[in-house]
């Protein structure tokens, strides 16, 4: 592989890898809100316009049951391996709005200190149009300089962030399609631009609402105050029986499936560089807090959780209102760590939270989405393709890493194609995802574009032995 061709290549079509990528941030493909259905139809249309300019063949626009799943190839031999890459092209809702400094989707470059470069500030820039964008730029590099050396599928779908139920429905139909030896993903953070990781492991997500309904309707607080029962003041004092003093989750058969690590796999986690102090800094708290016994690391890695996403319920304008609520809401998502089954957990939490409901109150509990935790192999051609590539680039032998968060559709894909998946990110823990002000560093983003093109490579040439 030529990386001074690469990178020359790189340098000539900078700015116009950026200026496209703008282009693309600036539809707003949120895909819970059917408000922006045609948004997100729109954007799968650009990704299908953009595949089809950096040289893929076969390209479609494939409608499910929701949003649709974009696809391109570009097969050069059967004797080859094929390497399928996974992203995603919707985008998380932006609330709340007031707390962007600038338009979620109108994106800007702004220098940081941790981005001296300048970070793309954008809804979707880092999760996930940034990071799958990348993939099509090295598409495009492998194929203007003749470099690809191995074949390549890629699918990029609309409804990642609402749970992906209909990419294993997908799936399932197109086995032959998406058939392939290893799945590349970059829907995952590095350490820090000077310590590259790669994810070894994710949690996976039990997400659900509930609510509360008390009286049939809301009711004068002064009449009724203190002899009917207030759902909100019943759902708080329910969400705070979910931990005990210790912070460990109450409900009765939770961590009989958790898988824990040894003293071997403990100090190996320790490895990577993490400052509790600059942490704190960071995020402007004065304390960690969690799980006791357990190290911050671990709470965010190899621990399960239980977080409250969203409560809501009763009057919440302006001024005042004396009212006894008829219903109080909540949401509620659990990460899950390997052995621990989403399903299950869903079930033990609804069984619980039901029975922990007192007189006076009816209790709901909705399921969402979730999906498995994963852990994938560290020896496999795949990781290694991903080590040495990032380690070319970089300078720096990448540090295994387990990520907190879920990517659902890595058990899909190992349960109904029967492959591996490399969890080859490059953007930081501290861009933003979710959040307002989300982020994506122009140097993370052609880091990424060159190293995808080594990953080939070297995939190429240990798929050989």
């Amino acid at each position: 592989m030529n990386k001074e061709m690469i990178n020359q290549y790189i340098q000539n079509n900078k700015e116009r890898f950026v200026e496209e990528l703008l282009d693309l941030l600036r539809i707003p493909s949120i895909s819970a809100d059917p408000a922006y259905k045609a948004d997100v139809q729109r954007t799968a249309e650009k990704v299908k316009q953009r595949l089809l300019e950096a040289g893929a063949e076969q390209v479609e626009v494939c409608a499910t049951a929701g949003h649709p799943i974009v696809y391109g190839e570009k097969m050069i031999s059967q004797d080859l391996p094929t390497v399928l890459v996974y992203g995603h092209y919707d985008v998380q809702p932006v609330d709340p709005i007031e707390l962007w400094h600038s338009q979620p989707f109108e994106p800007i470059i702004k220098k940081t200190p941790l981005h001296p470069e300048g970070a793309i500030f954008a809804r979707g820039s880092a999760d996930d149009k940034g990071q799958a964008y990348m993939h099509i730029k090295a598409l495009e590099l492998m194929l203007k300089t003749n470099t690809l050396p191995c074949n390549i599928k890629l699918m990029i779908e609309g409804e990642e962030e609402v749970g992906s139920d209909n990419l294993g429905v997908f799936v399932a139909e197109n086995k032959e399609k998406l058939k392939a030896d290893i799945i590349l993903i970059s829907d995952t953070a590095i350490l820090a631009n000077d310590t590259p990781s790669i994810t070894v492991g994710l949690r996976g997500l039990s997400y659900v609402e509930v609510d509360v309904t008390g009286p049939n309707r809301d009711l004068h607080s002064g009449i009724y105050g203190g002899a009917v029962a207030n759902p909100i003041n019943i759902l708080c004092e329910m969400i705070a029986s979910l931990k005990d003093k210790n912070n460990k989750i109450t409900i009765p058969g939770f961590y009989d499936d958790v898988s824990t690590l040894n003293d071997s796999e403990k100090a190996e986690l320790a490895k990577a560089p993490f400052n509790e102090e600059e942490y704190k800094k960071h995020l402007d708290i004065n304390a960690v807090y969690g799980e006791k016994d357990f190290s911050t690391m671990e709470r965010s890695s190899i621990r399960p959780t239980l977080d409250v996403n969203g409560i809501w319920g009763g009057y919440i304008g302006e001024g005042a209102k004396t009212v006894l609520p008829s219903k109080a809401f909540a949401k509620i998502s659990m990460r899950l760590v390997p052995n621990q089954s989403s399903k299950k957990i869903t079930e033990l939490f609804k069984n619980y939270f039901e029975s922990i409901a007192p007189a006076g109150v009816k209790v709901q509990v909705k399921p969402h989405h979730g999906g498995d935790p994963v852990v994938t192999p560290s020896n496999n051609p795949g990781y290694l393709a991903a080590e040495k590539a990032m380690h070319e680039t970089f300078g720096k032998k990448p540090v295994p890493v387990r990520g907190g968060g879920s990517i659902p559709i890595v058990a899909l894909f190992e349960k109904e194609l029967g492959i591996k998946s490399v969890l080859m990110g490059f953007s930081l823990d501290t861009d933003a995802i979710h959040s307002p002000n989300e982020h994506y560093g122009i140097f993370n983003y052609i880091k990424g574009i060159e190293t995808i093109p080594l990953f080939f490579y070297h995939y190429a040439q240990l798929f050989k032995k």
